[in-house]
């Protein structure tokens, strides 16, 4: 396990061993920092479209450019 996953396995333990409205506010904080808040929403904007086919880059760019 890389040390970035062996701390992120710290931080969600303790954040499960919370009650539930201690969780509730940690989140609503982290959701209050605006750059936390757009990486929380790219993060699940992509589990959310894991499914779908994909495409190449330069393809899209051509179809926005017309």
């Amino acid at each position: 396990m890389k040390a970035v996953e062996s701390k992120a396995e710290v931080y969600l333990m303790a954040l499960q061993s919370l009650s539930k409205a201690e969780r509730e506010a940690v989140i609503s904080r982290l959701l209050e920092d605006p750059e936390v808040r757009e990486d929380i929403l790219d993060l699940i904007t992509i589990y959310q479209r894991q499914g779908e086919a994909s495409r190449p880059f330069r393809e899209y760019l051509a179809e926005i450019r017309k």
